[in-house]
């Protein structure tokens, strides 16, 4: 289940790529505007600022987030991304840190293509963290003697490069905008990188643990984490954190 206080932690690091990815899309005056994966709400609102003559429609598959996100004022829903279709009048899909979660977004991503109306835009922000040692050191304890029978996570890494991303759009005729983007953040509090990493890639851990295993094993990786991330000497730490972008226009 997503906690989205803990995802809330460290929210204007979060939001940064955020508004990255928005500055980049060009629509004028989009009839609808979709937040798909709204999570808990707080960056919904933006997308009304940009385009107060909008309908802008939330969602998320999380009832947690869809209830925090109503506690924010925001009216959002409950959808599956994988099986959600843009209305006809849709100008603008923005999609922020979902589609890692989604093994086969690249098809869903080009459905959106086929069925968005000529000039509508779609947007998309990825975390190209994989290989990093704040998720590699994840796969690898999972994967010791003493949690693997608990834990099965994914093995294989669901995002693709920048360039992927542009080919695959391009190739349905879209105009297409592609990079990436490392964040050096740093993060303040103790473990900052467990806590960052809590709220995100060690959802699936915590969901297959009972309590006290899921302590154990936050012990545990702590200590690989100060390792890998060690605190500076006023108690921060620096986070690279990159970033997938892609912005693509429907021919």
């Amino acid at each position: 289940m997503w906690d989205p206080a803990k995802y809330l932690n460290y929210q204007d690091e979060r939001a940064r790529p955020f508004y990255d990815l928005l500055a980049r899309v060009g629509a004028t005056e989009p009839r609808r505007v979709v937040d798909a994966g709204c999570g808990p709400g707080n960056l919904t609102p933006s997308l009304a600022e940009r385009w107060p003559g909008a309908v802008v429609e939330a969602f998320d598959s999380s009832p947690d987030m869809v209830a925090a996100a109503r506690v924010n004022g925001v009216d959002a829903t409950l959808a599956d991304i994988t099986r959600w279709e843009p209305p006809a009048d849709t100008g603008v899909v923005l999609t922020n840190a979902v589609l890692q979660w989604v093994p086969n977004h690249r098809e869903l991503l080009v459905r959106w293509v086929e069925v968005l109306p000529a000039g509508a835009w779609i947007a998309m922000q990825v975390p190209g963290n994989y290989r990093a040692p704040s998720h590699d050191l994840v796969r690898k304890l999972a994967a010791t003697s003493r949690w693997s029978r608990s834990l099965d996570l994914p093995g294989e890494d669901t995002v693709s490069e920048p360039q992927d991303y542009a080919e695959l759009l391009a190739a349905r005729g879209c105009a297409v905008d592609a990079w990436e983007t490392t964040y050096v953040q740093r993060l303040t509090g103790e473990d900052a990188v467990l806590e960052w990493i809590t709220g995100t890639v060690l959802r699936p851990v915590k969901a297959a643990l009972d309590a006290a295993d899921w302590e154990r094993f936050r012990f545990e990786l702590g200590s690989l984490l100060r390792d890998a991330y060690p605190p500076r000497a006023d108690g921060t730490t620096w986070f690279p954190f990159r970033r997938v972008f892609t912005v693509a226009r429907v021919a």
